[in-house]
C-alpha cells in the first residue's frame, strides 16, 4: 500500500499528523507492506530565508489577529503536539522559506533516507529551533545522517529537485489540496489534517480490504474536530 503525504517542515500539524498516522501503523497487521512518500507543500513560497519576525507575528498579520491570540493558538497546538509526544518550541522558532529543505529531501529520498531526513527536518524547527533555510544547516543535518557532504553542498548551491519539488505542488493542485498534511492512501481516499489515529486506522483497514478496487477518492473527517488550529480540519494553509 502506497501512502503519499503532502506536507511542508513549518507546519505544525504536519508533524502531529505524522506521529498519528504513524501510531495507527503501530496496531496495523500489514504495516511492513506500506510504502509513505512525501510530497512538497509550500504554506508560504514567498516567505523570507531570513526574517526579524517572530513566528507569532507572523501569525498575527497572517490571520488578522493580535499578537496575543496567535501566542494563545500556538499554545493550544503545542499542547496537542505534547499529546503525541512532540515538544513545540515555538517562542524560540525561526520562520524560514522551506524550499531547499524541500529539495534537499527530494535528493534524500534518491539515497533511501528521505523519511529520516522528513522527520529531522520537522524536530529541527519545531523543537529544536534550528534555522532549516540556512544552506549550511541543511548540509549539516544531511551529513549527520550519512549523505555525501560534496553532494549535498552541490545540491544546495544549484537548482537540483527543484523539478520534483514543483511537480509535487503542481500535483497538489490538481487534486485540490488546499491545506496540509494531506494523505492519499493507495490513489483512493483522502485524508485532509491531522486526524485521530482512529480515522488513519479505518482508511487502513478499508484500503487494505478493496486492494483489487478503485472507487473514487473519498474524504475520511474527523468527529472531534479540534478546538485550536490554524485552519479547519487541522491543517495549515
Amino acid at each position: 500500500m502506497k501512502i503519499e503525504i503532502w506536507s511542508d517542515y513549518v507546519c505544525p500539524f504536519c508533524y502531529i499528523g505524522k506521529r498519528r498516522l504513524e501510531k495507527a501503523l503501530e496496531d496495523f497487521p500489514h504495516k511492513d507492506k506500506i510504502d509513505i512518500e512525501f510530497k512538497s507543500f509550500e504554506l508560504d513560497p514567498n516567505a523570507k530565508r531570513d526574517t526579524d519576525l517572530t513566528i507569532y507575528e507572523i501569525l498575527a498579520k497572517k490571520y488578522g489577529m493580535p499578537v496575543e491570540e496567535a501566542k494563545r493558538m500556538s499554545a493550544g497546538v503545542a499542547k496537542q503536539a505534547a499529546e503525541v509526544g512532540l515538544q513545540f518550541n515555538f517562542d524560540t522558532s525561526i520562520p524560514t522559506n522551506t524550499f531547499d529543505a524541500h529539495r534537499l529531501a527530494k535528493y534524500a529520498e534518491t539515497k533511501g533516507v528521505a523519511k529520516e531526513v522528513s522527520e529531522r527536518l520537522l524536530r529541527s524547527y519545531f523543537t529544536e529551533s534550528k534555522h532549516i533555510g540556512d544552506k549550511d544547516y541543511l548540509k549539516e543535518l544531511a551529513v549527520s545522517l550519512g549523505l555525501d557532504a560534496a553532494e549535498v553542498e552541490d545540491v544546495l548551491a544549484g537548482n537540483a529537485y527543484e523539478k520534483d519539488v514543483r511537480f509535487d505542488q503542481r500535483e497538489a493542485r490538481e487534486i485540490g489540496v488546499q491545506g496540509v498534511p494531506f494523505f492519499v492512501l493507495n490513489s483512493k481516499y483522502a485524508i485532509s489534517g491531522a486526524q485521530p489515529p482512529e480515522v488513519f486506522a479505518e482508511a487502513l483497514a478499508k484500503v487494505w480490504e478493496e486492494e483489487n478496487e478503485k472507487p473514487k477518492l473519498q474524504n475520511f473527517e474527523s468527529k472531534n474536530k479540534s478546538e485550536t488550529s490554524y485552519c479547519s480540519d487541522d491543517c495549515c494553509e
